[in-house]
């Protein structure tokens, strides 16, 4: 992602803007929820941090794409999802991948003929970009399925597929990388019944184009041969490559035939839908330094053949997020008051007796002033929401942030007023309230864009 965007930055002074937005494809932004997470809050300085979700596509459209591995199949997958949030100062990032196998709900989904699936729970993550089974696939859906399991908005999403990748690590040169042991023809498509060609050698190499591909997608035949070894051999690529691009920064001239190959390979949401927004973007972004972009991997734990979620350490991790904080080694132990006095009412829109009590002792917990509890006018209330009145969006987006799930609604009155609705669930005191904001997670889950290439390369070392 950074290197799509710092592409644009290179070559902006020799190649016509209106040329490369001419490049840019943008996925259909119907299937985007209608009730989403609200966006993060700036901070004092006014500074705005940001989601940005980034995909892997192993699309089958394009003869570059199917020379470069994407097969015959029909449909659309994405093994590779990353979650990057940007800081409030722009000078920080980390990066949190999703495993492809995790168990995760997913909400319901725009198709293409325009119906909507029915929400689908305890469901493999990577299975909400094939809804709808194009070739194209469903970035929406999967957008919607991460702003459920996080509880904070994407502000946008970026699909890189195989022809992109390639063509953007070539633009740089090559990539440093690390290769546990040899690996064949045979690792990459353990259906070829051979061991077949020598494809990575052993050591540290230079890769680009189909190489860099192989070495960012092989799974079997090489380290422990599982998903979560290749996100930390795709981590520590990323991690190279940033460090390449600092190193050695972008010459337009010699970037400038590639400019067109790589935005062509951008499917974007249309909030980036423009060479001229993602330079804006990219822009906003330059003062990343290699020790301020952190990469992690979302807490899990093994359930058979899958992955599910650690909790609470899961939503620790979002949690510090939410509230723009630092995570990861070395990240401060500190605790956060959500609440902040902020003076809420809550109405149980149930028919679940002693629910508003129990949600405004939470709420008291995380710093809440609660000056209410009661029932609310009905009780059929699917969904909960936040209610705010004029002036009053800050504090209502600071209970959102402890009720992730819940809709922000204006309303007329003065107030804030949490409606509970059948969709509540209620967390921990801790999930909800006075919590370590800056948890550290175990080291072998994260690394810096400074770290060596050959550090922890594979799962259980």
């Amino acid at each position: 992602m950074l290197a799509a965007v710092l592409v644009i930055i290179a070559v902006v002074t020799g190649f016509a803007l209106s040329r490369l937005s001419g490049n840019v494809s943008t996925f259909d932004a119907s299937g985007i929820a209608t009730h989403r997470p609200p966006p993060l809050k700036a901070n004092t300085a006014g500074g705005t941090p940001e989601n940005v979700l980034v995909l892997g596509s192993d699309s089958r459209t394009g003869v570059r794409n199917r020379t470069l591995g994407g097969g015959g199949a029909a449909i659309g997958r994405s093994d590779t999802a990353v979650l990057v949030h940007v800081y409030a100062d722009h000078r920080h990032a980390v990066a949190v991948s999703i495993p492809r196998d995790t168990l995760v709900d997913i909400p319901r989904c725009r198709l293409p003929d325009g119906t909507w699936s029915a929400p689908q729970s305890r469901t493999m993550f990577n299975a909400a970009f094939t809804m709808g089974l194009t070739a194209a696939g469903n970035p929406a859906c999967t957008q919607n399925t991460v702003e459920k399991l996080i509880g904070m908005r994407v502000d946008h999403t970026i699909v890189v597929n195989f022809e992109g990748f390639a063509a953007l690590t070539k633009a740089v040169g090559g990539v440093r990388v690390c290769v546990p042991n040899k690996v064949y023809a045979g690792d990459l498509n353990p259906n070829l019944g051979r061991r077949g060609n020598l494809v990575l050698g052993r050591g540290m190499q230079t890769v680009s184009g189909r190489t860099a591909l192989d070495y960012v997608r092989v799974r079997h035949g090489i380290g422990d041969g599982s998903d979560i070894g290749r996100i930390k051999r795709q981590q520590a690529f990323l991690s190279s490559l940033a460090a390449k691009i600092h190193a050695t920064g972008f010459d337009p001239t010699r970037l400038a035939p590639l400019a067109d190959a790589a935005t062509k390979a951008l499917t974007v949401d249309p909030g980036l839908g423009s060479a001229t927004k993602l330079l804006g973007f990219a822009m906003s972004m330059r003062n990343l330094g290699l020790h301020d972009i952190r990469f992690v991997t979302v807490p899990w734990r093994f359930e058979g053949s899958h992955l599910r979620l650690v909790y609470p350490d899961a939503e620790d991790l979002w949690f510090a997020l939410r509230a723009d904080q630092p995570v990861g080694a070395g990240s401060a132990h500190r605790t956060t008051n959500t609440g902040h006095g902020i003076a809420i009412s809550v109405f149980n829109g149930t028919r679940t007796s002693g629910l508003a009590a129990g949600a405004a002792g939470r709420l008291r917990a995380a710093g809440f002033r609660v000056t209410r509890t009661t029932n609310a006018r009905s009780q059929d209330h699917g969904t909960t929401l936040i209610e705010y009145g004029p002036g009053r969006r800050a504090d209502a987006s600071a209970l959102a942030a402890v009720v992730p799930h819940a809709p922000l609604q204006p309303i007329t009155g003065k107030g804030v007023d949490l409606v509970l609705g059948t969709d509540y669930r209620p967390a921990s005191t801790k999930a909800a309230g006075v919590r370590s904001a800056h948890r550290s997670l175990p080291a072998t889950q994260t690394r810096t864009a400074a770290d060596n290439p050959c550090s922890d390369l594979t799962y259980g070392s």
